[in-house]
């Protein structure tokens, strides 16, 4: 790896300590009015956002199922505190002692319930939906060109800038300059050469950001571009609004019951993609485990090497497939990710400070405006590195 500096979370200032300090203390306080927790998993919540803040990492309980495997990833971090650790292990961390103070993992009422459920259903439900949806029957009457960028970009901006704006923008409109890197051509001319092979979408939220992954998705395989789509999902509840298999089960479906035709029609035809083998949703515990890319395991290496393309969802795991390091901004993003065992392509909005494969000329712009552009969602890449 190199010698970029590791981001933590003990800046004063930082992007990194903002979210421990300021952002999963509002998170708890959220997480504790959606649901109606007891005392023990209420008081369980609150020692550890006191912990997280002001204390020192303490493991897993023994009977944790996990509770080895953290040990290991733990090693030489236990009793000092949280802001000693690098941020993307101590946020991981955080989730995961989180779903233990609601006790998901013990036997119980509420095991196996997603804290962050409530949040997920009310954003995947109602008439906002139906109306991105319904941009849907406007597909079939744009050039094919048109039609692959707006799901494209759909999938990019996610609910930023829905599916409807990306069919209905004006020519001028359409590649925003909030694009900070654009690699489309070149994602197309891959995906065109993966024709008959396998392609890995790696996963990032739920709700209305995962209806635009699964258009793309049925695209890629009504097209043809792809002859089978691996989707990665988190094995358990992870980051307020990560993908499960849950969640896609629930898109699915809220697609096949849309009103609009088109997507009742995706919706269907995902659901028969799953049902013949054309589309496999997997998982794995590395998902959810405080590492880098970098650190795959064998396994799951050898999954992602037999892929034409792996194309990585969002800004979390834009800091896994780079690692979650300061880097200077103008560092090719081939470089950092030439670990990986396929070729690559990420589609991220920008709310963490890691970023790569700017040029000095927008770096310098970007600089000039005096704003916290790398952490704000207004900006995004869609960067692509061929394999080596």
């Amino acid at each position: 790896m190199p010698h970029t500096p590791v981001i933590r979370s003990d800046v004063p200032g930082s992007f990194a300590r903002g979210v421990f300090h300021e952002r999963h203390p509002a998170l708890v306080r959220q997480v504790l009015d959606a649901l109606p927790y007891g005392p023990t998993e209420r008081a369980a919540v609150e020692r550890l956002l006191v912990e997280s803040t002001t204390g020192v990492l303490e493991p897993l309980p023994a009977d944790a199922p996990d509770a080895a495997q953290w040990l290991r990833w733990g090693d030489g971090r236990w009793g000092k505190p949280w802001g000693d650790a690098p941020f993307l292990w101590a946020e991981s961390y955080f989730y995961r002692r989180l779903l233990d103070a609601t006790g998901y993992f013990r036997p119980g009422a509420w095991q196996g319930i997603d804290p962050f459920a409530p949040f997920k259903a009310t954003e995947l439900g109602g008439t906002a939906v139906d109306e991105e949806l319904a941009a849907l029957d406007g597909l079939d009457g744009l050039p094919q060109e048109r039609r692959a960028h707006a799901l494209l970009s759909s999938a990019l901006w996610g609910n930023r800038a829905d599916l409807g704006f990306r069919i209905t923008a004006r020519a001028g409109e359409t590649t925003p300059s909030d694009l900070l890197a654009d690699d489309s051509a070149l994602l197309w001319a891959t995906l065109e050469q993966a024709r008959g092979r396998r392609v890995c979408v790696v996963a990032d939220n739920a709700g209305r950001e995962l209806l635009p992954d699964l258009v793309l998705i049925d695209h890629l395989l009504t097209r043809g571009l792809a002859s089978q789509v691996g989707l990665y999902v988190k094995p358990q509840p992870y980051f307020v609004s990560d993908a499960t298999m849950t969640d896609v089960l629930a898109a699915v479906d809220r697609l096949r019951t849309a009103p609009s035709r088109a997507a009742s029609e995706v919706g269907e035809r995902l659901w028969q993609a799953m049902g013949a083998g054309a589309l496999v949703v997997r998982t794995h515990p590395f998902f959810c485990a405080p590492l880098p890319y970098h650190d795959l395991p064998a396994d799951l290496r050898a999954e992602f090497a037999g892929a034409a393309l792996t194309l990585f969802k969002g800004d979390l795991n834009y800091r896994r497939l780079v690692g979650d390091r300061l880097w200077p901004p103008t560092t090719p993003f081939t470089d950092a990710t030439a670990h990986f065992p396929s070729a690559v392509a990420a589609l991220r909005t920008l709310k963490s400070d890691v970023i790569l494969g700017l040029d000095t000329a927008t770096l310098t712009r970007l600089d000039d405006t005096g704003t916290p552009w790398r952490t704000t969602g207004r900006h995004a890449v869609i960067q692509v590195a061929p394999r080596r």
